[in-house]
């Protein structure tokens, strides 16, 4: 069963205010589910919405933050298991061994980043734990296709697709997740 969840997401609340609206709500009920949050530490955008979510709700979040993050002052101070880093591949390595699950709500170039390397692990056999993106509003469709098409043209095991959820409420993404079993671990032949 997931207890804790990496949540990655943005520095940044978007353009739409469902982003907000969606990350306050899946914040919401990670605390009423006992579900820890585990995430960047951040105060600004949809990290601290989220964030704010869970604590305001009476759940326990763990936040991992760089030193040069943490030293422009962008750490949410509410947090208080707040673990400073020396960098961001230290900060997504925690992050991973700290959390259940891993998931991907809309957020940028960061967040895009931390979530591939999620999937990439993923099909070296380096993360058996479940991996999703929540995909609001259709956020994640063009990424979704894009999947597709390295799957189509051979560059992506059917496997990994499959293992790979996009999740449109957070009841889907639960039972994704507490029913996941992770793919056997690619072969070179």
């Amino acid at each position: 069963m997931i207890k804790s969840l990496a949540v990655y997401c943005g520095a940044h609340l978007g353009n739409d205010p469902i982003y907000q609206a969606r990350a306050a709500a899946f914040g919401k009920k990670m605390a009423q589910n006992g579900i820890e949050l585990v995430y960047g530490g951040g105060k600004y955008g949809t990290m601290g919405v989220i964030a704010n979510a869970v604590l305001d709700n009476g759940g326990k979040v763990h936040g991992v933050i760089t030193r040069q993050l943490y030293e422009r002052q962008t750490a949410l101070d509410r947090v208080e298991d707040l673990k400073i880093v020396s960098n961001m591949d230290v900060r997504k390595d925690l992050m991973m061994d700290l959390a259940d699950g891993l998931v991907a709500l809309p957020g940028g170039i960061g967040t895009l980043e931390e979530i591939s390397e999620a999937f990439s692990w993923m099909s070296l056999g380096d993360n058996a734990k479940p991996t999703a993106l929540y995909n609001v509003n259709g956020f994640y469709d063009p990424l979704r296709n894009m999947l597709r098409r390295m799957h189509d043209t051979g560059f992506l095991e059917q496997s990994y697709l499959d293992a790979i959820h996009f999740a449109h409420s957070f009841d889907d993404l639960m039972k994704f997740m507490n029913h996941y079993h992770a793919p056997a671990r690619r072969q070179y032949r």
